[in-house]
């Protein structure tokens, strides 16, 4: 679980990232899935797009995409989202640490 620290990291680096994940009039499908997955063990981080002609909403899409491939979903904005799963054997990107909760 990312804290607001951690996603305002993340959508800092998000903003100059190309987006990388077109969803069309054709939904979601295994191949976008497979993509996605690929992808985030690359990157850790990536940009989608649900386009107009999709039948999904960003937000369905970006939770959907999270489910199946065990990611965050970092940001939703318009027709655009952010997802990050971290590489445990390369990580590219260091998060700021979590503060430990006082008792």
């Amino acid at each position: 679980m990312l804290t607001s620290k951690q996603r305002a990291f993340l959508r800092s680096i998000a903003s100059e990232e190309d987006t990388i994940l077109m969803i069309g009039k054709g939904g979601m499908s295994s191949q976008i899935t497979k993509q996605a997955d690929d992808a985030l063990t690359a990157r850790e981080l990536i940009k989608g797009k649900v386009l107009e002609t999709a039948d999904i909403s960003p937000l369905e899409a970006a939770q959907q995409l999270s489910l199946e491939t065990n990611c965050e979903v970092v940001q939703v904005i318009g027709s655009k989202f952010v997802l990050f799963r971290r590489n445990e054997k390369e990580p590219k990107i260091e998060l700021p640490k979590a503060k430990k909760k006082r008792l």
